[in-house]
């Protein structure tokens, strides 16, 4: 379960509302980047340059000061926010932050972001007050379990309590040709599922039956889970389930990529170079076999047989490190690797030189904050390739002009519907089927419509 979903019911907001944020950091700068277009935007941070290039790119006013400070807070004018988020990397800022907005502003909606799970507990007990917590270390493993679970994915996401998900795959040379090289409409693919976007280069097409994939193409389809599995076992053939997985690291962000991965019951190693911090984890994860060492050392790697590992996650919180251990690690026969990225030029390095997947834990967590600025009947939201696309799962009103069209009538207009859920229920509609008010739908647009598509469901 994604820890969003949770919160959904509280937000009451509508576009153009007023916003302050406290961090300019990776994940503060992400959701302006996100939000500046469509609401009032003022952005708090100690760091001048960093504020300084936010306001160099985007319309967004900048106030230079402590966001744990009152007098700051005020000059920001957040008596009149309809949304507070503190999201800088220092929990007891973004507390005390949080504190001075329900004071100021005790009607906004506010949302911080914790490094400490502990916080995200006492949140669920409903003993910290504030309207949602945000994990980047939770997001983070939730986004590594799913891309365990679906290993031949670039990303992959879950809607609707697991009843939906949303994959994105790279087309390879060998996918099967029952897929590649011919009209969508003539190929033999998975039921309950949709190619929602067709991405070329730069360029993203919204596929007809005509379309026709081709090697090098990157695809969103959106189905069952099931169907989700079918997709992969087309595009990948031979790829299994992965049950042994290595994860060099023991941070924080390790440590719950490896807590959640074991409650799956998936065989967990885990290498760690700090002894302490290498007792602690064995401690607080007695069923994770723990190794003090750096993972780098060949006698290691041959000696516990780390290349026979179906997957290696690489949670280090050095880039440079992570980057050679998985380049090493592929050599000595790891073929799935999943590397978490600190620095955004990380992931194209990453990339070009194999890694499978990457994940950064300031964009999974500015995703999942950025929803609270939508329409307030979206759920969820999930973003595609650096965030220039978007799927939301968003509620449809009664005045909608798409409610009572059949789905082969409607305009596509730069986005496609590919699941609805009705009375909880997933279905993934046929071109006969009628759309009905309060069907929550999942659709995929690029980041620049969304507004509009909100606007029309």
């Amino acid at each position: 379960m994604r820890l969003g979903c949770v919160a959904a019911a509280i937000v009451t907001l509508s576009r153009g509302v007023k916003i302050v944020i406290v961090g300019a950091g990776q994940v503060g700068s992400t959701i302006v980047e996100a939000l500046h277009s469509e609401h009032d935007v003022a952005v708090i941070d100690t760091v001048a340059q960093r504020l300084e290039a936010l306001a160099y790119r985007y319309d967004v006013r900048t106030i230079e000061g402590n966001g744990a400070s009152r007098k700051t807070m005020r000059a920001a004018g957040v008596a009149a926010a309809d949304l507070f988020i503190a999201c800088t990397s220092r929990d007891e800022v973004n507390l005390v932050a949080c504190s001075f907005a329900r004071i100021e502003a005790p009607r906004a909606t506010s949302v911080i972001r914790t490094s400490n799970i502990e916080y995200i507990d006492l949140w669920r007990e409903g003993r910290l007050d504030v309207d949602f917590a945000v994990s980047s270390e939770l997001e983070t493993a939730h986004a590594v379990s799913r891309s365990i679970g679906m290993p031949t994915a670039r990303q992959t996401d879950v809607f609707a309590g697991g009843q939906i998900q949303i994959v994105e795959f790279e087309i390879t040379s060998g996918a099967d040709r029952q897929v590649v090289g011919r009209p969508l409409r003539e190929a033999s693919l998975p039921e309950d599922a949709r190619v929602l976007g067709i991405i070329r280069a730069d360029s993203m097409t919204l596929p007809r039956g005509g379309d026709v994939i081709q090697v090098g193409d990157r695809i969103v389809v959106i189905g069952s889970p099931q169907a989700a599995r079918e997709w992969g076992a087309l595009l990948s053939p031979g790829e299994g389930t992965v049950e042994d997985v290595v994860v060099y690291g023991g941070g924080q962000v390790g440590a719950a990529i490896a807590r959640m991965l074991t409650a799956q019951e998936i065989g967990v190693r885990v290498i760690e170079p700090d002894r302490e911090r290498a007792r602690a984890v064995a401690e607080e994860l007695p069923e994770c076999r723990v190794y003090n060492a750096s993972g780098i050392e060949p006698d290691f790697l041959e000696r516990e047989r780390i290349g026979q590992a179906q997957a290696a996650v690489f949670a280090i919180k050095n880039d440079a490190t992570n980057h050679y251990a998985a380049t090493l690690a592929r050599v000595y026969g790891v073929r799935f690797t999943i590397a978490v990225v600190h620095d955004p030029i990380s992931t194209t390095v990453y990339e070009h030189s194999g890694v499978d997947v990457t994940v950064n834990p300031r964009g999974v967590t500015a995703e999942e904050i950025v929803r609270f600025a939508h329409d307030p009947r979206t759920q969820q939201v999930a973003m595609l390739e650096g965030d220039r696309y978007e799927v939301l799962d968003i509620t449809t009103q009664p005045t909608s002009e798409y409610v009572g069209l059949r789905f082969r009538d409607m305009p596509i207009r730069g986005a496609m519907i590919g699941a609805i859920v009705r009375d909880g229920q997933a279905l993934f509609p046929r071109s006969e089927d009628v759309l009905q008010a309060g069907d929550r739908v999942i659709v995929f647009t690029e980041t620049s419509r969304v507004s509009h598509v909100e606007k029309v469901l």
